[in-house]
């Protein structure tokens, strides 16, 4: 990818970002992530040339090396995958910035232990199954603000910044909407407990998530095409 493409790929989704939010309220403010998951340090360098800071890799290898590549700039780097209990230490040895992806409890209470022993904290959203299909992670709708406040009260070296969610995966658009309403009725309910972001919305479904509420998408295709 050269940098007029990625500026006219950069170009076309803040135009949509911002048409997206302004139907919500001129004061929303949302969070672009570029997921490189399948494209190469040279396509992120040549997107932060054109002015994206912030990218998410959902393998702790893959961000790893993209990282190390890429360590002369000051990227901001998301943890948005699935987090083998295995590889814990090593992503707590990269520091992200965000860690989106805390689907359970116990997934917290392990990730607490291994960062009070390496005497670090870690900023995390908790991933939520708002529209509750077996395929994905995530804690249920029901208990998701009793675990959140659980894992305030026992992870301290865990810094909960809010909610992460996956749309339905189905074609019907109404479906996919009510699980994005799911997410951010829950994330309205922690708000007063510190949750920041409200992270939804991918590629294909990002302006509906934007209309209803969300403040962090997670876009891969639509940037890196």
């Amino acid at each position: 990818m050269n940098k007029e493409k990625a500026l006219e790929n950069l170009d076309k989704l803040i135009a949509d970002v911002e048409d997206a939010r302004l139907q919500l309220s001129e004061h929303h403010i949302v969070k672009i992530i570029g997921i490189s998951k399948y494209s190469t340090s040279e396509d992120v360098a040549t997107l932060y040339s054109a002015g994206q800071r912030a990218f998410g890799e959902n393998k702790v290898q893959d961000l790893k090396e993209k990282m190390n590549t890429l360590e002369e700039l000051p990227l901001e780097w998301h943890f948005v995958g699935r987090l083998q209990k295995n590889k814990i230490n090593n992503l707590i040895d990269l520091k992200p910035t965000l860690m989106q992806s805390l689907d359970s409890l116990d997934l917290a209470q392990e990730l607490n232990k291994k960062l009070e022993a390496k005497n670090q904290k870690m900023n995390c959203l908790l991933q939520i199954n708002s529209a509750k299909e077996e395929s994905k992670a995530g804690v249920m709708p029901e208990v998701a603000v009793k675990i959140y406040k659980e894992i305030l009260e026992t992870c301290p070296y865990i810094k909960l910044k809010g909610v992460m969610s996956i749309g339905a995966h189905v074609e019907d658009k109404e479906v996919i909407e009510k699980s994005f309403n799911t997410t951010k009725t829950i994330f309205d309910e922690l708000k007063p407990f510190g949750a920041k972001y409200c992270s939804m919305g991918m590629s294909g479904d990002f302006k509906l998530a934007i209309k209803c509420g969300s403040n962090m998408i997670r876009v891969g295709s639509t940037l890196f095409k």
